[in-house]
């Protein structure tokens, strides 16, 4: 789990340094969804802004969001419409996704080869890359784990 106060610290100073507005309800947005273990849909993040600001609507969020994502301190996850905060958001950098279907879970990898690679055979036919995401779904160690040692899996 991110370590939630260093990440926000982290986002104002990068904030600061590139001349940005890192207003209240961004960084609220920020810490809600550096919180979660795993991703934080829109609708979820409006559901408990809300509950602190009574002026909260969906433009509000989906401004933070792309703020926050044009920052590189969030990371939207296209197969589920969600959104998790990045753990290292102080260097540019391509990554990937490993996310538990079970329980939800999101690991961020930086396999910069795999980055490499996708690019440069992208400028080879042609193609420029102007977003990449690359999500993989599975189930994380502790889920798997827990499904071992359930009694309903003890006769199968």
């Amino acid at each position: 789990m991110t370590d939630t106060s260093a990440l926000i610290q982290q986002a104002q100073r990068q904030c600061q340094q590139r001349g940005v507005r890192f207003t209240p309800i961004r960084q609220r947005v920020l810490q809600m969804i550096a919180e979660q273990r795993g991703g934080l849909k829109a609708y979820e993040l409006l559901d408990r802004l809300a509950t602190e600001h009574a002026s909260a609507r969906p433009p509000t969020v989906y401004r933070a969001l792309e703020f926050l994502i044009d920052q590189g301190l969030v990371h939207r996850i296209e197969s589920l419409n969600a959104y998790v905060a990045c753990p290292c958001p102080e260097h540019a950098h391509g990554f990937q996704l490993l996310i538990c279907r079970d329980c939800g879970r999101v690991e961020e990898l930086h396999l910069d080869d795999i980055n490499t690679q996708l690019g440069q055979r992208a400028t080879e036919l042609g193609f420029v890359v102007q977003r990449q995401t690359i999500e993989l779904l599975g189930r994380c160690e502790a889920c798997r784990s827990d499904t071992a040692t359930s009694p309903a899996s003890e006769g199968s």
